[in-house]
């Protein structure tokens, strides 16, 4: 039995509900080999650095207020999601237009690469 793409990635979006995901809950949605690309940062390799470096991000003041999927498709063990991922920083509420695009290989994230607007973020941190 395959497991559904889409319900893997929706899994893994519903776990920015909380303000800050633990990195085992994180790293457990990826394969050990994973890449992960915040476009236009570099990118990062591995399940463990991928869950360090997005819980460095609770660490540097960033809190989750939960992505919201606006669209999503899924095709085999390719899925996209248009979404506005929302985070607070200090006394900032930000709401970052985001696209993903995530690989999947055997129930996990092998690969995935997010999209955004980096004027938009530093126009919302002033």
């Amino acid at each position: 039995m395959t497991q559904d793409s889409g319900a893997i990635v929706t899994a893994f979006v519903k776990v920015w509900d909380e303000p800050t995901p633990s990195g085992e809950t994180i790293g457990s949605f990826f394969t050990e080999d994973a890449l992960y690309h915040n476009i236009p940062m570099a990118p990062v390799q591995g399940r463990d650095a991928i869950a360090t470096t997005l819980t460095g991000m609770a660490a540097g003041g960033f809190r989750s207020l939960g992505w919201e999927v606006t669209h999503q498709v899924a095709s085999g063990d390719v899925v996209m999601n248009e979404r506005i991922d929302r985070f607070q920083l200090a006394d900032k509420a930000l709401a970052i237009p985001v696209m993903g695009v995530f690989v999947l290989r055997d129930g996990k994230i092998a690969e995935w690469r997010d999209y955004f607007d980096l004027a938009m973020f530093q126009d919302q941190m002033k």
